[in-house]
């Protein structure tokens, strides 16, 4: 028998995720984001979950071909562009949409001489990693209308503070100046500006942690937007320990017990993706019951509470993150993000897709 850490993605849950999304912005159509093989949950099972978007967005041209070798026909955005000019002949080839935020990437397509390319031209509102100037816009944007390469021709930015109260006002201030009286379709709103920000929605909305069901915002929790959690990280006690008062738990002897104790071993680890540095106090559920981790998360193990769950013994399921306890309180207690935790789950971890909704373990 294997061990049983298992990273668990309901198809189900990203349908209601899109769904939520066409809620919010119902005049908009959608750019599903995918990047970092959706976010850790698998470019295939996203292409299920989000069947019914109106387009793809991602950076990894390899990712772009599994899509269109997979069956998806629709509109496919590549957000960081071209990353040389093959690409561009790449993006020809698969029927991409190519973001231009630098004079390189129009470049590229002036010299390109093959079948012409849809094109989005970012421009640059504060967040200051890629986006041509906003003084530059509109020199830029004639010379991609001029192109011969250039299918169509529309617009985005990316916001860097739309989880804070009043974040994007300058950045949208800025776009719509810049923009001004140029044709082409909009792109604006990411997952927080989505939730929060209507007058971002425009043309093309780009959600994505929201499509996986964790919160962009500190303060505001998934659930709280009608967001279902997408992956659930399980595991199984493999062992339990009756501790005496002052007797220590793993490496380091970080935790020492306070009295006598039971405790059960998880077999999940920080190889497996969970955060090595999540404290003692870590929220984690022990066959469908909170409780919490104690000790250092170690390579392949995770130290949990049992006291107050005496039914729990080895093969007791465990959910590190999931339906009980979300992905976003793990990130915060590790001092991280979400984000970063979905995308981090290794590749030793046995991946099962289903097509209801995520439930507690028991």
């Amino acid at each position: 028998m294997s061990r049983t850490t298992t990273a668990v993605v309901s198809i189900g849950a990203m349908t209601h995720n899109l769904s939520q999304v066409r809620q919010r912005a119902p005049s908009a159509r959608v750019w599903a984001v995918v990047k970092a093989d959706a976010y850790g949950h698998g470019l295939l099972a996203a292409l299920r979950g989000f069947a019914e978007a109106d387009g793809m967005a991602l950076l990894e041209f390899d990712g772009a071909a599994a899509l269109r070798d997979a069956g998806w026909r629709r509109p496919i955005l590549m957000i960081e562009g071209a990353f040389d000019a093959a690409d561009v002949m790449h993006a020809a080839r698969l029927s991409l949409t190519l973001v231009v935020h630098c004079e390189d990437q129009l470049r590229w397509l002036e010299e390109h001489r093959g079948a012409p390319v849809d094109v989005v031209l970012k421009i640059n509102t504060g967040l200051n990693r890629l986006g041509v100037p906003a003084a530059r816009a509109a020199a830029l944007h004639e010379r991609l209308r001029r192109c011969g390469a250039v299918a169509t021709l529309g617009i985005m930015t990316h916001f860097a503070n739309a989880d804070m109260p009043g974040g994007a006002a300058e950045p949208l201030r800025l776009f719509d100046e810049a923009t001004r009286g140029l044709a082409g379709e909009c792109s604006l709103a990411n997952s927080a500006a989505v939730l929060t920000l209507p007058p971002s929605h425009r043309d093309w909305v780009r959600p994505g942690i929201i499509l996986y069901g964790a919160t962009p915002f500190s303060d505001r929790s998934a659930a709280s937007f009608d967001l279902r959690p997408v992956m659930a990280m399980t595991g199984s006690l493999i062992a339990v320990q009756d501790l005496a008062p002052g007797d220590s738990v793993g490496y380091g002897s970080a935790f020492s017990a306070p009295g006598r104790m039971r405790i059960g071993i998880v077999d999940c680890g920080y190889a497996d993706g969970y955060p090595r540095l999540a404290p003692t106090g870590t929220p984690i559920a022990v066959g469908g019951v909170r409780t919490s981790t104690v000790g250092r998360v170690s390579m392949d193990m995770t130290a949990v509470d049992l006291t107050g769950i005496p039914q729990a013994g080895v093969g007791t399921a465990v959910e590190m993150w999931g339906a009980t306890v979300s992905v976003d309180e793990v990130a915060e207690h590790a001092g991280t993000i979400g984000y970063e935790l979905l995308c981090a789950v290794t590749a030793r971890v046995r991946r099962e897709t289903r097509t209801d909704l995520l439930v507690a373990a028991s």
